[in-house]
């Protein structure tokens, strides 16, 4: 999960929330940019975090506070697996996409166990599989996950508040085309990209927040409970071309 400190408590993104809406951001995509099998990749933006369940396991820090999830390092080989292997009852191209995304995230691990080792062996080698079986060159399906990856990063900043102040130019990301985008926040809330890489001149987005006005738990359990019955907010974001 997302875990913003805010004024009075915890702000609380669930992951699939995130994720739900770098779909929304990629559903405005200009039609004539997008990637092949459009639909497909918005499918597994929206469903690659499906690993993240913040009802289960253990959740808070040492301090007894909501745990972000750049601090949580549990995730194992075997889970990464076990959320490959459930992408592919979408389809091949989910399930490849899904194990990019995995083998990118998780780089920096690579010579660190034999596990490990076999893990990234045997992802490229389906995804090379899957992409001879979908008549997809490599290009392709790089340039489809250099999308997906874009509108994660983007929703990433949205949701953890990383938008710099002072209408300040932020960058996303230069791994789509070689084209370096970047976003900002104008003084009056709306957000523009440069260049601006979406169909519709104007367009809102949203994703469910929960509050917690307690700051400390005294177990994972608690914390699943105080987020259900927390009060949700729904944070909006108005994208705007800009005319300079």
């Amino acid at each position: 999960m997302i875990v913003n400190l805010v004024e009075n408590g915890w702000e609380i993104i669930y992951h699939r929330a995130h994720a739900l809406l770098a779909a929304k951001i990629a559903g405005q995509w200009s039609r004539k940019e997008t990637p092949v099998r459009l639909y497909e990749t918005i499918a597994a933006i929206s469903h690659h975090d499906d690993l993240e369940r913040e009802w289960e396991g253990n959740h808070l820090t040492e301090a007894g506070a909501p745990l972000d999830f750049t601090l949580d390092k549990d995730s194992s080989v075997a889970q990464f697996i076990q959320l490959i292997d459930g992408a592919r009852y979408r389809g091949r191209w989910v399930a490849m996409l899904v194990s990019m995304h995995i083998c990118f995230l998780n780089q920096h691990r690579r010579g660190q166990s034999a596990e490990w080792d076999d893990f990234f062996k045997t992802q490229l080698k389906r995804q090379e599989e899957w992409r001879k079986g979908l008549g997809i060159d490599k290009d392709e399906a790089e340039r489809a996950y250099q999308f997906m990856h874009w509108c994660d990063r983007l929703s990433l900043i949205l949701t953890q508040k990383q938008l710099p102040a002072g209408q300040r130019w932020l960058e996303i990301t230069s791994g789509l085309d070689g084209v370096r985008y970047e976003v900002m926040q104008q003084a009056n809330g709306d957000v523009t990209i440069q260049p601006w890489p979406f169909e519709a001149k104007r367009f809102q987005v949203s994703v469910d927040a929960s509050h917690l006005t307690q700051l400390k738990f005294k177990s994972s359990e608690e914390l699943a409970k105080a987020l259900q019955q927390a009060p949700l907010e729904l944070l909006e974001w108005t994208f705007v071309k800009s005319n300079s």
